[in-house]
């Protein structure tokens, strides 16, 4: 009699706990907000990282002309940043020109003199020198031959630097007077990476040159 007793004592418990647990699992309903509501914070969380990203790590910005042949084509995608920046020799920076001359469009070109260097260009052998020393410049598409309105020698003012096309003779840049040495400030950031290589008339992308700018 009592083992019966026991026994059935511990199949109603069993029926108690079964019917517990069903009344404490979630429903359907519950279940799918919940799905939203992961799916939503996953969203938050990749704008808020890529807002992130784009204000303070880098950023994507399109080539328009071909100034900076045969480093940078027209229609490339790269990707630049200004975090922890210091303009240097070499560098392919992003900037918008202190005047509206075209017409508030940010450029491209590559810092040839930062400030308090001397700079001369020997227009007859296309030849650059920053403080009497003459450049080794293998990135160049041809050799300095344009003059504009480059009177030298002459030494890059304070806060400043001076900025030359790779494409040197199809370049608008700090030879010419509408664009002049750029206030460091104007500067947006330093071309790193080449992220999607423009098209070229047939339309063809030369996918090999994605990578590191130089």
């Amino acid at each position: 009699m009592d083992e019966m007793n026991l026994t059935d004592n511990k199949s109603r418990r069993r029926a108690k706990d079964s019917q517990g647990f069903g009344a404490d699992a979630p429903d359907e309903p519950s279940q799918a907000r919940m799905e939203l509501y992961d799916w939503i914070q996953c969203i938050v969380t990749a704008i808020v990282c890529g807002i992130f990203i784009f204000i303070f790590i880098g950023r994507t910005i399109g080539v328009d002309g071909h100034s900076m042949m045969s480093t940078l084509y027209n229609k490339d995608r790269v990707i630049m940043s200004n975090l922890f920046y210091t303009p240097k020799n070499g560098d392919i920076v992003v900037f918008h020109c202190p005047n509206e001359t075209f017409g508030g469009t940010p450029l491209v070109k590559r810092i040839i003199a930062t400030e308090g260097q001397t700079l001369d260009i020997n227009f007859d052998t296309g030849e650059v020198f920053v403080d009497g020393k003459l450049l080794d410049e293998p990135y160049i598409n041809e050799l300095t031959t344009s003059r504009y309105s480059f009177q030298g020698p002459l030494t890059v003012k304070q806060g400043h630097v001076f900025v030359m096309g790779d494409n040197r003779n199809s370049s608008s840049d700090s030879r010419d007077s509408r664009v002049g040495q750029i206030d460091v400030r104007y500067i947006l950031g330093k071309v790193l990476f080449i992220a999607i290589p423009g098209a070229d008339e047939s339309y063809a992308r030369d996918w090999g040159r994605i990578g590191l700018t130089r």
